[in-house]
């Protein structure tokens, strides 16, 4: 009996130090970056020395995902995490205060996207593709969509529909005001049907024919003949009608992000 006692003191003993161990690691674990470009003549000084002048926003810049950043130095040390990560080294930027305004002593990412794009290799790809939002060409930034800063790093802070499209909304007011029949996707957000960074496709549109619609509305009717089978979309056949064009473009569903006369969304 002491000895099966023994047993479960050690097992539970070892179980207490895996979680512990577990718990350090996911409290103390960073994501290792690149360097941001380099500020002639500044050193990394801390995330507290930032929270001197900007207490609200390193307060709430703790819990995003962005703080997590570390750059790697020598011997395994990190010289700077979190602020400095994306904003370069911070030391001439202390020293000559607020009326700087990023004046070459920080960088600001949403003046200098490149800041962002080396992490988000993938998103500066999209934004080469020959549909996109203009941010190479400077007319935008990514701060104009997201919150580096956040827990959440979309910048809708409403609830629900009004949340999922708030980002969009801020440009493309007629496309996401509320309509009496509204289109069900956008409860999904319009990422369902646009590649919101960059498109081959017009409007940057995910898909640029008919397949767009029809992975939602597409319905596969067997006819009176087993071996003929047609395309129906509520109740009704369209199998000659997706070869006029896309659904929004062929003088049908021209409303397609919602109407106020009638459900079909053809005006």
């Amino acid at each position: 009996m002491k000895t099966r006692r023994k047993t479960l003191a050690v097992f539970a003993g070892v179980g207490l130090l895996v979680v512990t161990v577990v718990m350090s690691c996911s409290e103390l674990d960073k994501v290792i970056i690149a360097p941001p470009d380099t500020i002639p003549g500044a050193k990394y000084v801390g995330m507290d020395q930032c929270a001197l002048c900007h207490e609200k926003l390193v307060k709430r810049f703790k819990t995003s995902a962005h703080a997590r950043f570390a750059i790697p130095g020598p011997n395994d040390c990190v010289p700077a995490q979190g602020c400095e990560s994306c904003h370069g080294p911070g030391s001439l930027h202390i020293e000559h205060g607020a009326p700087d305004k990023f004046g070459g002593h920080i960088i600001n990412p949403s003046k200098k996207p490149e800041a962002c794009f080396r992490c988000h290799v993938d998103k500066q790809a999209e934004f080469n593709l020959p549909y996109h939002h203009p941010v190479r060409e400077g007319k935008m930034s990514c701060t104009d969509c997201h919150d580096p800063h956040g827990d959440d790093m979309k910048k809708g802070k409403g609830v629900l529909i009004a949340r999922t499209n708030d980002a969009c909304a801020q440009c493309h007011r007629e496309q996401t005001r509320p309509r009496v029949f509204q289109h069900e996707a956008l409860k999904d957000g319009c990422t369902v049907c646009h590649n919101v960074h960059g498109s081959i496709n017009q409007k940057m549109l995910v898909e640029n024919d008919n397949n767009l619609c029809l992975k939602c509305h597409a319905e596969v009717v067997n006819t009176a003949h087993a071996r003929i089978r047609t395309v129906a979309i509520a109740g009704g056949s369209h199998s000659g009608r997706v070869n006029a064009g896309p659904c929004w473009s062929a003088g049908c569903h021209t409303a397609m992000h919602g109407s106020n006369i009638q459900h079909y969304f053809r005006y």
